[in-house]
């Protein structure tokens, strides 16, 4: 009999994130909705006369940030609500009808920007002394003027921003083509039960120790979406070419500069880190070989990756178990730390388990007047228990920016996402290792440290250069075909392994599976997250209390200042390509380390 996912209705309440602390009914967040569209209604009394007197100037972002707070606060349960099961139509029209607003909104406040980029410096700081309530904007506008050279006319602000729903269609028919529609086959596990593949259960059985099963659900899985290859391609294409339009229209030289504009990152960030792991990439084939020595196989092909060397020690973490563990760790930041960890831990935050229906994946996400919730997919191993850590990051990181920073700088940016959650990733298993005199068990959690170093610095930097890549052929005016985008993937893949991993050719269509591609330019942000978060773990494990205290600092940093400043407030320069290179070179000590303790077994 085929084991499927529950229905979330047999998952026991203490196990689902409550919502009902956002909104106590559906009816309420109408009562908001209604009122927040009354709101847009009232901004354009600020047309054309935003920077004529300061009371205007203030009265006018008031309004313009108190929308966006509502909005948020809406968007946060709209869609939540539909994460947890995305075959619920009412909760599929709350998102499309909340994003929609969200589109009405940035049309109507369009004006705003090309109003702003007019107010001189002069006129701003005489408007912070009649009001100095407009301090609390200066740094807005500040940021904004920046972005002047590529701020258009008002009526094209407008009719840019009218354009949100539509330029945003790839993405949400990609989105539920590959969480909701694409149906993968069955397979026979280890217990002779047939198991039907789905995106969350795939890498489970990927790390099995049945070579033959491994090999089964690889080859199924990725011939599913062989199927629907093309489609796959078109929304990709569909993506990129709308990313591309607007980057044209507010005449950007490229996307990769007009995504790391924002961030006010210079593209030699991105170039060092994928120079820096073409120079490393020896380590990596090193890994590769390692494996296929210590597993014993004749040929290492990519439905080998996935496995645990050290298969006996992979034992079953329950989610108590897993709760305990994070609580243990992270008591290293101190109370005020642990008490807000332990709230989200203990009531509710927390969506825990996979069930029907159920978006894949896992994420941290909230608004500035809700607590962060936490998607996750919990399979009882350990890398179910690093996602809890690694989301507990980003959620602890929402919660302090929230809680210290006012509404219009406590959204971090995504170039420093992924610090918070991996720093949590390295002191987790710094903990780990120190607290177990197991040759075993130290092998194991060395073997998943690296498999997560590959997954994370390795791979993501080769997401990050292929999308680069694909980018720069659309736009020199080049055909972007599935057959193509599949042979660029393929080429990188064999260049990044290199000759003595067999490159199946079925993974030439990983691409397909991968959301981030729809997010412009977001993966390398995991590999320069990583590389920082290394360097930082690295000075709190040793003790360091100025470290630890600049890195709670960080926390509670929202979007303040530029994340480069922000990272060097932190203890970490991420303009140099310093931190990518310590970090692997610590990447071929682990391996130089597992191969010291596997050789004493």
């Amino acid at each position: 009999m085929a084991i499927q996912p529950r229905k979330r209705e047999e998952i026991e309440e203490k196990y689902k994130w409550r919502l009902e602390d956002i909104y106590a009914s559906n009816e309420l967040w109408e009562k908001d909705f209604s009122e927040v569209d009354a709101k847009i209604g009232e901004l354009v009394k600020y047309k054309g006369v935003l920077i004529n007197s300061a009371e205007n100037l203030y009265d006018g972002l008031e309004l313009d940030t108190g929308i966006s707070r509502i909005l948020e606060k809406l968007y946060t349960y709209a869609v939540r609500r539909k994460d947890e099961n995305l075959n619920v139509a009412i909760y599929q029209e709350l998102s499309d009808r909340v994003r929609s607003l969200v589109t009405k909104a940035s049309s109507e406040s369009a004006f705003i920007k090309t109003e702003l980029v007019n107010l001189t410096d002069e006129k701003l700081k005489k408007y912070i002394k009649e009001n100095e309530k407009l301090k609390l904007y200066e740094y807005y506008i500040e940021e904004l003027l920046r972005f002047k050279p590529h701020i258009l006319n008002d009526s094209e602000e407008k009719l840019i921003a009218m354009t949100g729903d539509v330029l945003s269609g790839a993405r949400n028919i990609y989105g539920m083509l590959n969480d909701a529609d694409i149906k993968f086959p069955e397979f026979i596990d280890e217990d002779n039960n047939g198991v039907t593949i789905t995106q969350e259960n795939f890498i489970k059985y990927m790390q099995s120790g049945d070579r033959n099963i491994r090999k089964d659900v690889f080859e199924k899985f990725y011939k599913t979406f062989t199927v629907y290859k093309n489609t796959f391609g078109s929304t990709l294409n569909a993506n990129i070419k709308s990313d591309v339009f607007v980057t044209k229209t507010k005449k950007y030289e490229s996307t990769i500069k007009r995504a790391l504009f924002s961030d006010n990152i210079d593209i030699s960030v991105y170039d060092n880190l994928i120079k820096t792991v073409h120079s490393n990439l020896d380590k990596l084939q090193k890994y590769c070989d390692m494996k296929k020595r210590v597993l014993n196989l004749d040929e290492f092909h990519m439905y080998d990756i996935y496995v645990s060397m050290l298969k006996d020690v992979d034992k079953k973490i329950s989610y108590e178990e897993a709760v305990d563990t994070i609580k243990d760790v992270f008591k290293i930041y101190g109370e005020d730390y642990y008490n807000a960890m332990s709230e989200g831990l203990e009531n509710r935050w927390i969506d825990v388990y996979e069930n029907e229906g159920k978006r894949s994946g896992a994420y941290s996400c909230g608004s500035y007047d809700t607590n962060p919730y936490i998607l996750l997919n919990y399979q009882n191993n350990l890398q179910s228990l690093f996602t809890l850590a690694h989301e507990m990051g980003h959620s602890m990181h929402t919660y302090f920016s929230t809680i210290n920073q006012p509404f219009i700088y406590s959204g971090y940016t995504i170039f420093v996402a992924e610090v918070a959650s991996t720093v949590n990733e390295v002191l987790l298993v710094k903990h780990l290792l120190k607290n177990t005199m197991n040759i075993d068990e130290k092998l194991y959690l060395i073997n998943y440290f690296m498999d997560n170093f590959r997954l994370t610095l390795y791979r993501q930097t080769k997401f990050a250069e292929f999308e680069k890549i694909i980018y720069e052929e659309i736009e020199k005016g080049e055909a972007l075909s599935a057959d193509k985008i599949c042979e660029i993937y393929y080429d990188l893949h064999k260049l990044y392994y290199g000759e003595n991993v067999v490159s199946d050719d079925l993974i030439k269509i990983e691409w397909a599976r991968i959301p981030h591609f729809y997010m412009n330019f977001y993966v390398y942000k995991y590999a320069t997250g990583f590389s920082a978060a290394i360097a930082l773990a690295e000075k709190i494990s040793n003790g360091d209390k100025n470290a630890l205290d600049n890195y709670l600092e960080f926390l509670k940093s929202g979007g303040s200042d530029y994340p480069i400043e922000l990272l060097k407030k932190a203890g970490v320069d991420m303009s140099t390509p310093e931190p990518v290179q310590k970090a692997l070179d610590f990447f071929g000590e682990l391996i130089d380390e597992f191969e010291k303790l596997i050789s004493t077994k």
